[in-house]
C-alpha cells in the first residue's frame, strides 16, 4: 500500500506557504516576494500578510503575478487574544478568499481559526517553538490541519525554528494532524534580505498547479516537508514500511514516545523497517541529507 502523498494522481509541485510583503511587515513588495521564488524555482506560494486592523486586514491579492508555471493560493496570518501564555495568537489560513472579512474586537483565535476553516482555507499551527504554545492551545483549535515543524525565519533569526516535538505531544495525545515546513520570509536579515528565504517548504501532490487543486491536496495530506531532501516513496507492505529517497546519511521512523527504526550510512536511497512497534498507533519519516537538511513526511497511522 502506497501511502497517499505519493499513491495520489498528478506531480508534486513545490511551494511556501507562510510568507510576507511590504502590505504588512515585509521588506519587499508583493510582486517582488512572486518573482524572487519564482525565480528560485518554486511552482507556488502564499503570500500570507498580517491580517490585523493595523495593516487594514490584508488578503493581498497575487492573482497578477501568475504565470503559466508559477501559481499563487490567497491567504493571511490571522490574529487575535489570546494564547495560554497570553500571547497574541498566530494562525497561517492558505486559500481565503480575497472578500474575507477583518475579525474587529473581541474575536478569539480559536474563533478566527474557525472562519478560516468555514472558509475553505487550509488552516495551520504556525511556529510552536518561537512562542511557547502549549498542546491546550492546540487543543482549541480542533480543526486545524498541521504544525509548522520547521519554520526557517525563526530558526535564522532566533534558533527556535521548530515544531516536531509539539506535532509528536498533540499525535501521542490522539490528535490526528499533519506536519509543515515553511520559510515565514520577512526580508529583514541585515546584510542579506534572502537569509530568511528558501529554507523550507512544501512538496504538494496535484493533478494542476492552481489554488484550489493546490489547497485540496494540503487539505487532504498529500505532501510532504523538506529543507532540501527528497521523499520519492513511502509504501505499506507485509508489516513493513518502505522508504525511497534522495541521498540520505539517515533514514528514520519515530513514533510514540522513544520508539523508532533508523539507519545511518553514506548515499542512503532506501530503507526498509518493521511497523510492530508502532502498531495501534502513529509514525513518521525522516530523511536527513549529508549536510543535515531535513525532510518530513506527514504522519501514517499504523
Amino acid at each position: 500500500m502506497t501511502i497517499d502523498a505519493f499513491s495520489a494522481p498528478g506531480r508534486f509541485y513545490r511551494g511556501n506557504l507562510h510568507t510576507h510583503s511590504k502590505r504588512s511587515d515585509g521588506k519587499i513588495g508583493p510582486e517582488d516576494v512572486c518573482a524572487r521564488y519564482r525565480e528560485q524555482g518554486y511552482d507556488f506560494i502564499c503570500l500570507s500578510d498580517h491580517f490585523t486592523a493595523r495593516y487594514q486586514y490584508p488578503i493581498t491579492d497575487t492573482t497578477s503575478y501568475r504565470t503559466e508555471s508559477f501559481s499563487t493560493i490567497l491567504g493571511a496570518e490571522c490574529h487575535a487574544p489570546m494564547t495560554a501564555a497570553g500571547e497574541q495568537w498566530h494562525i497561517l489560513a492558505v486559500g481565503l478568499p480575497l472578500d474575507f472579512p477583518g475579525n474587529g474586537d473581541g474575536e478569539t483565535g480559536p474563533q478566527i481559526a474557525q472562519r478560516c476553516l468555514d472558509a475553505g482555507a487550509f488552516v495551520a499551527i504556525p511556529h510552536p517553538e518561537w512562542y511557547g504554545l502549549t498542546p491546550e492551545d492546540a487543543a482549541s483549535i480542533p480543526g486545524a490541519h498541521a504544525v509548522e515543524v520547521y519554520n526557517h525565519t525563526s530558526q535564522v533569526r532566533q534558533s527556535r525554528g521548530g515544531g516536531a516535538y509539539y506535532l509528536d505531544m498533540l499525535l501521542t495525545g490522539g490528535r490526528r494532524i499533519n506536519a509543515l515546513a515553511c520559510d515565514d520570509t520577512h526580508w529583514l536579515v541585515e546584510g542579506d534580505e534572502n537569509r530568511d528565504a528558501f529554507g523550507g517548504w512544501v512538496m504538494v501532490k496535484a493533478e494542476r498547479n492552481e489554488p484550489a487543486a493546490l489547497v485540496e491536496a494540503l487539505k487532504a495530506g498529500h505532501y510532504y516537508s523538506t529543507q532540501g531532501p527528497l521523499i520519492e516513496n513511502i509504501a505499506v507492505n507485509d508489516g513493513h514500511i518502505e522508504i525511497a529517497c534522495s541521498a540520505a546519511s539517515q533514514i528514520i521512523v519515530v513514533g510514540r514516545a522513544s520508539k523508532n527504526e533508523a539507519t545511518a550510512g553514506f548515499g542512503l536511497t532506501r530503507a526498509r523497517f518493521p511497523l510492530g512497534k508502532f502498531s495501534g498507533s502513529w509514525c513518521r519519516v525522516m530523511v536527513v541529507a549529508p549536510d543535515g537538511k531535513t525532510a518530513w513526511s506527514n504522519p501514517i497511522y499504523v
